[in-house]
């Protein structure tokens, strides 16, 4: 990235005023809350960290604000935008603010759950290197933020850092920890891809609609080499481990295992006892227990 002068942001005029061309009346549905603080966008930027030669993947850029920010620090930036009113308008708004960084956007019409490596590199588009993405800086929808995160972790291993603005009780759950009244079943799964923390609050006042809820900023620290666990079978314990949170963990992993003692022979051959809750176990314990099972199933199939 050539270009050092960055480009002009928008305002709480400016964000009214495109509304009003769209004839955009923001809805709960979409999670459409659209920052106009200049400072904020800086602020997150800046906590992002990001480097010269990173490719940013915003997830609902919404009418900008945030994407403007980001094309002044990383090489590229793909923002995937479910609404065609927005998605459409977004090229022509970094055209006006930022022309010297307009080439280095992209924007794919899409849901964000739907998002996949193959999605974000079909051909015919001429996305700027590099090619894949490295980060996920995003104001997302408060109402789909936790399965958007996992997904993405799941669908694209290059991601090596998240900064993510979300509803402050969704941020308190990701980055708790084993034993925290908020620790659950996102704080566990998240903890299998990376390192998870509370960045900051976020006002109100820097939203157009204002939210009926308080903001906060997670910043998640990808592990750089993937762990080599089944995923899906420990999530799988992860999610019977916390269905039945307030039972111990030989009662809540019953049907999971098949019955309550076998559950307590799966928990003893992981180490992990069998009276505990699942609010105090580790992403590592949930790795031996489905280990445990796995092994158990290898055994008696060889009966």
């Amino acid at each position: 990235m050539t270009d050092l002068v960055p480009g002009r942001l928008l305002g709480a005029g400016d964000i009214r005023r495109m509304a009003a061309e769209l004839d955009l009346r923001p809805t709960k549905q979409l999670g459409q809350n659209f920052v106009h603080d200049g400072n904020t966008v800086r602020r997150i930027v800046a906590a992002a960290g990001l480097r010269s030669t990173d490719h940013v993947l915003e997830v609902g850029p919404g009418l900008g604000s945030l994407t403007l920010g980001l094309l002044d620090a990383a090489a590229a930036v793909t923002a995937v935008e479910i609404d065609p009113r927005l998605a459409g308008l977004l090229p022509a708004t970094v055209r006006d603010h930022h022309p010297t960084r307009a080439a280095a956007l992209r924007v794919v019409e899409a849901d964000a759950l739907q998002v996949t490596g193959a999605l974000l590199h079909r051909t015919g588009d001429d996305l700027p290197a590099p090619a894949e993405p490295t980060a996920l800086v995003a104001n997302l929808p408060y109402n789909i933020a936790v399965p958007v995160i996992l997904h993405l972790l799941a669908e694209l291993p290059t991601l090596r850092s998240i900064m993510v603005m979300v509803q402050a009780e969704v941020a308190d759950r990701l980055a708790a920890g084993p034993g925290s009244r908020t620790y659950g079943s996102p704080s566990v799964k998240l903890a299998w891809y990376g390192t998870a923390k509370r960045a900051g609050s976020v006002p109100r006042a820097i939203f157009w609609p204002v939210p009926g809820v308080d903001s906060a900023l997670v910043a998640v620290d990808v592990h750089p080499h993937r762990r080599t666990d089944d995923r899906a079978a420990v999530f799988a314990v992860v999610d019977a481990a916390f269905a039945q949170r307030r039972k111990t963990l030989r009662s809540a992993l019953s049907v999971w295992a098949g019955s309550a003692p076998t559950a307590e022979r799966i928990l003893r051959a992981a180490d992990v006892d069998p009276g505990a809750r699942g609010e105090t176990l580790t992403v590592d314990d949930y790795a031996r227990i489905a280990q445990a099972r796995a092994d158990l199933d290898a055994s008696v199939e060889t009966e």
